[in-house]
């Protein structure tokens, strides 16, 4: 039986609908299999989804990713695949979940509204039905068999909207867990597995917002760019678990030390980004000055010996927005400002040009 690697879990495997012919496939398919063949990714479900998105030329985005991608001469890995799958696929997937989701809930909500008013309108016909009866039956004005058909078929009315109402108040829960499961899901998918830190993908979305914010409101932003000194030397000498521990050690620093609107994340490698809208520049050099000073102090243990690790230092480059700018240039400044902190001997923070 077919089984895909663990990357891809069926938890990170969204349901995909596609409209074409079993023609259309076949020859999509057929078109699929030389790209997929001169790749690093064995066959198996999301690799499909990415060719044969990528032929049928349905996901603009993709396609462009993908030539990007081998236009630096480069061949997907399992890891780089996934990506792909989670950026351009799996996460519209979840846009549209959501959206779904959501539509459903607001006509559950306008149809139980509706039940309920039809409920409280029949509870109050009944009422006057079962007071017009007694005063009937007294003066023996209508017969009796009569009198009691408009109960039972008032009494069978009332059922059906009891019952109609318990369903419906069923279907607005499972629609919530839909949409909580949603939310889950897009969370997970924005977040660095090892040090549970918001991942590049959830950053650059949050970044593009707060500038969008700052164009509208003018309020101060600034980064960080922090990068671990001489982490190959760590893997190298303490192995890749104590790397790991490394980086989770510096995460939970980073995440000390953001507040409010302030976003850490892992940018990639030993490499995180923290973003501090509403920070004027000397702010943001104090916080990148105490992180430094906090992460030089800490002391790292061994898991196995308890040996302390030498010491872990962190170098910082620091960028104020320049009201204009796009995004890639402002990571740039901030990029440029870490190598430079790099060049005047690593564990300091440098500022960025601002142009």
């Amino acid at each position: 039986m077919f089984r895909a690697p663990d990357a891809f879990s069926q938890r990170n495997f969204p349901v995909v609908r596609y409209k074409e012919t079993i023609e259309q496939s076949a020859e999509y398919l057929r078109l699929a299999i030389p790209l997929m063949s001169r790749q690093a990714v064995p066959f198996h479900p999301v690799s499909y989804c990415l060719w044969y998105e990528y032929v049928a030329g349905i996901n603009p985005p993709l396609r462009a990713a993908i030539d990007e991608f081998i236009g630096r001469g480069q061949t997907l890995t399992n890891a780089s695949a996934e990506e792909l799958f989670r950026t351009y696929v799996a996460e519209r997937d979840q846009r549209v979940a959501h959206h779904v989701a959501t539509g459903f809930k607001k006509v559950m909500d306008d149809v139980s509204q509706d039940a309920a008013s039809a409920g409280a309108s029949a509870h109050r016909f009944g009422t006057t039905l079962a007071r017009w009866t007694e005063e009937q039956e007294a003066a023996s004005a209508v017969p009796s068999a009569e009198i009691d058909t408009l109960l039972s078929g008032t009494r069978e009315m009332q059922e059906a909207i009891t019952t109609l109402q318990a369903r419906l108040d069923a279907s607005q829960k499972e629609i919530e867990k839909l949409q909580q499961d949603v939310t889950r899901a897009r969370e997970e998918a924005l977040a660095d597995e090892l040090t549970g830190l918001m991942n590049r993908r959830g950053f650059e979305m949050t970044l593009a917002s707060c500038l969008g914010d700052e164009a509208s409101e003018g309020h101060g932003t600034c980064l960080l760019f922090a990068d671990i000194d001489h982490f190959k030397r760590v893997n190298d000498t303490y192995g890749h678990l104590m790397g790991d521990k490394v980086l989770r050690a510096v995460a939970q620093i980073l995440r000390a030390n953001v507040k409010g609107k302030d976003t850490a994340a892992r940018f990639g490698g030993e490499e995180f980004v923290v973003l501090l809208p509403d920070t004027r520049i000397d702010g943001a050099l104090s916080v990148a000055e105490k992180i430094r000073s906090t992460i030089e102090g800490c002391r790292i243990r061994r898991t196995d010996t308890q040996q302390e690790m030498a010491q872990v230092t962190v170098s910082f480059g620091v960028a104020s927005y320049c009201p204009g700018e796009s995004a890639e240039t402002f990571l740039a400044r901030g990029d440029a400002a870490l190598y430079a902190a790099k060049c005047k001997g690593r564990n300091c923070v440098t500022l960025a040009t601002a142009s």
